[in-house]
């Protein structure tokens, strides 16, 4: 199998990966339980709260919940875990800057930790999100400071961090010029207004346009 056929294999399996890993093992013995929720510190919400809304079952949401205690019996994931738990993933390249990019992404309200809830959301809208849902969920991880901006230097850090993760992968053909370049290309494509800075609209609009980033946007549909 060639080096591309085989990073797109494991992007498409991320998906799988972190529903699986993260959470735990998808055991379904005794799924039919209620969550055990005195056994955490952190209390999620309700199951109904959350199947209202997420797109994941009641069923789901308990199997996930499950896993999610087993592996984290806090109720929360920091920082360090996430990066090397994305690691094991990633053995043939340092992901430990775009793990710390995407745990930011999935940390919505910012305070370190990503709880129950801020997996379940961000992991609906990847794997069972509208393009819209998802387009926004993407700029939110390119918008490195949370200013509503995408910057050309926040667009490279992120280009950076893809290219360190995949690792050998991306060798002997990436030149060390080549995130830059084609960060380049991507800006000025979306950059419409040219104002040096990209904003939502612009950044939808450009993504609805291409069809090779509107084909990747259904990547993950229908993985679980």
């Amino acid at each position: 199998m060639s080096c591309r056929k085989r990073c797109k294999r494991e992007i498409f399996k991320f998906a799988q990966y972190l529903f699986r890993l993260i959470t735990g093992t998808l055991n379904t013995d005794s799924v039919e339980d209620e969550l055990e929720l005195s056994a955490v510190r952190h209390r999620p919400e309700g199951l109904e709260q959350l199947e209202a809304q997420t797109r994941f079952s009641r069923k789901e949401l308990q199997i996930l919940y499950r896993g999610f205690k087993n592996e984290c019996p806090s109720g929360v994931v920091n920082e360090e875990t996430f990066k090397d738990i994305y690691s094991q993933f990633f053995p043939q390249g340092d992901a430990s800057t775009y793990a710390h990019f995407l745990f930011n992404a999935f940390d919505t309200d910012h305070n370190g930790s990503v709880s129950f809830e801020d997996f379940v959301m961000g992991l609906s809208i990847l794997l069972r999100g509208t393009v819209q849902e998802k387009l926004n969920w993407a700029f939110n991880l390119y918008d490195i400071n949370k200013d509503g901006y995408i910057t050309k230097e926040e667009m490279l850090d992120i280009m950076k961090a893809i290219y360190d993760m995949m690792g050998k992968c991306t060798y002997p053909v990436l030149k060390e010029e080549t995130p830059r370049q084609h960060v380049e290309v991507f800006f000025q494509k979306m950059d419409k207004n040219k104002d040096g800075v990209v904003t939502i609209d612009e950044f939808i609009d450009c993504c609805q346009n291409d069809e090779n980033i509107m084909r990747s946007m259904h990547l993950f549909e229908n993985v679980l």
